[in-house]
């Protein structure tokens, strides 16, 4: 039954397929973050030495997985229990707001950086994101 939700319009196959991504996405994230935090440090201290971010990476790191921590689970959560088909959608877009919102810090971080690249990746991350907001 709840595929036929799922599955009920472009719009709801949109909204679900949009916060599924975010779910994996951002609980890999987070995931790889707790399991290796200090190679994850390491390799920020690095990526961040010349920025005026150098001396808060820590704190940053930290504050980051919990942000896609709770985007992700909160993503994972909606994908689990929420019928995309009906108004019953408030976790989800909570979830893909909270989303946007670690990509943004994310893209903030790889500018101050100056990894262009890295930003430009994002960008295509929040593009989805901002996409998947309008559907909500």
């Amino acid at each position: 039954m709840r595929l036929l939700g799922i599955l009920s319009s472009p719009e709801a196959t949109a909204r679900f397929v949009v916060t599924a991504f975010f779910a994996i996405a951002f609980l890999q994230s987070a995931l790889d973050k707790i399991v290796d935090r200090e190679g994850n440090l390491g390799w920020l201290t690095g990526h961040f030495k010349d920025s005026p971010l150098a001396s808060r990476v820590p704190l940053l790191l930290t504050l980051i997985t919990f942000l896609e921590l709770a985007a992700g689970g909160l993503c994972a959560l909606a994908v689990l229990v929420t019928d995309f088909s009906r108004g019953g959608w408030t976790i989800a877009a909570v979830g893909v707001s909270l989303s946007a919102l670690a990509l943004l810090a994310l893209f903030f971080g790889q500018r101050l950086a100056k990894d262009y690249a890295g930003a430009a990746v994002l960008a295509a991350y929040l593009a989805v994101a901002a996409v998947g907001l309008a559907l909500f």
